[in-house]
C-alpha cells in the first residue's frame, strides 16, 4: 500500500507493521484528529473518510465487487466497485485512484463527485465520499480483497435489494446515485 500511515512496534529488534491510521474527520471533510482502523472500527463511532467509486459501461450497467470472506466488515456481500479508506494526510482524490488501482488494477479513468453522506453501522460510522465514471476498459480485480466482480443491469440491482445481497450502505447509495445520473444526463 503506497501511501499508507501505520504505527510501528518494536519487537525482538525487528519492526513489524501493526496498523493503519486514520483521519478523523467533521461532516465537511476537514481532519480533526486520527486512530487507528481498529480504533474506528470498533464502535467508538469515530468520523473517518472513505471513497467509493460506481463504474458504469457503455450499455449503463453497474460494475459490483463480491468482498472477500476475509473482510472484517461485510464479506461476501455485493458492494461498490471500488470502496476504501482514505489514509492519514491522504487528499480524497488520491484516495479513490489509489484504491482503485489497488482492487481493479484500472486507471485512465475520470472520476465525477456524485455526493458525500454520513454512514453509520453497528460498529462504525464513515463519511462516504461518492463518484462514479464510465469506464470500458478491462477489469482485474484483486482476489485477496475481491471474490469476484460483475457488471449488473439496474434492474436487478433493483429487484435484488433487501435481500441480503448488497451491503447495507450499497442498499441507500444506489437509488442516490441514479438520481444523480439522472440528473447529469
Amino acid at each position: 500500500m503506497s501511501n499508507s500511515f501505520f504505527i510501528f512496534a518494536k519487537e525482538n529488534n525487528y519492526t513489524r507493521m501493526t496498523e493503519e491510521i486514520f483521519p478523523i474527520v467533521n461532516e465537511q471533510g476537514e481532519t480533526i484528529g486520527a486512530a487507528t482502523r481498529k480504533e474506528c472500527h470498533s464502535g467508538s463511532f469515530l468520523l473517518h473518510p472513505v471513497v467509493h467509486l460506481h463504474i458504469f459501461n457503455s450499455q449503463g450497467e453497474l460494475y459490483l465487487q463480491k468482498r472477500n470472506m476475509n473482510k472484517d466488515i461485510q464479506p461476501g456481500k455485493w458492494d461498490t466497485a471500488v470502496g476504501g479508506h482514505v489514509n492519514l494526510n491522504e487528499k480524497v482524490e488520491d484516495a479513490l485512484y489509489r484504491e482503485t488501482d489497488e482492487e481493479l488494477h484500472i486507471s485512465g479513468f475520470v472520476p465525477v463527485f456524485a455526493f458525500r453522506y454520513v454512514f453509520r453501522s453497528e460498529v462504525e460510522q464513515e463519511l462516504v465520499n461518492s463518484y462514479y465514471t464510465r469506464y470500458s476498459g478491462e477489469i482485474n480485480p484483486d482476489k485477496s480483497e475481491i471474490s469476484e466482480g460483475r457488471y449488473w443491469k439496474p434492474e436487478d440491482i433493483k429487484s435484488a435489494i433487501g435481500k441480503n445481497i448488497f451491503t447495507p450502505n450499497f442498499e441507500p447509495e444506489f437509488p442516490k446515485l441514479i438520481e444523480v445520473m439522472i440528473q447529469n444526463k
